[in-house]
């Protein structure tokens, strides 16, 4: 109850962590080409797999990701049937992390223009 009827101002400033590094990678990802939706009310961003990677499947790919951008993400086969085309992204990394994170993807990944 104490957390419920206490101060909230430590609530106010986490809500405005998590957008702050959501919009770091939601932006970030956007401007490389990878075209993705900003979430509202969470500390994750589902980002569907890139046209041109989405063969892979959601496993491969967060493999991928991890080998050639030096990124982890969850792999949305986890998540169920439905998440096969999706990779989950944490919010836990601060904004200057988050934003090497997008530079190591944009490295990693080659985009040709197409549908993302």
């Amino acid at each position: 109850m104490i957390a419920l009827n206490g101060p909230q101002d430590c609530v106010k400033d986490t809500v405005l962590r998590y957008q702050k590094r959501r919009d770091a990678l939601v932006g970030g990802l956007n401007r490389i080409g990878w075209q993705v939706a900003k979430p509202l009310a969470t500390m994750f961003v589902w980002a569907r797999i890139p046209l041109p990677y989405r063969h892979m499947g959601s496993l491969e790919f967060s493999k991928l990701l991890l080998k050639e951008a030096k990124v982890a993400v969850s792999p949305g086969i986890g998540f169920g049937e439905g998440g096969e085309e999706y990779v989950r992204f944490g919010l836990v990394e601060n904004e200057h992390r988050t934003r090497q994170a997008v530079r190591g993807i944009r490295k990693a990944l080659k985009f040709d223009g197409d549908e993302k």
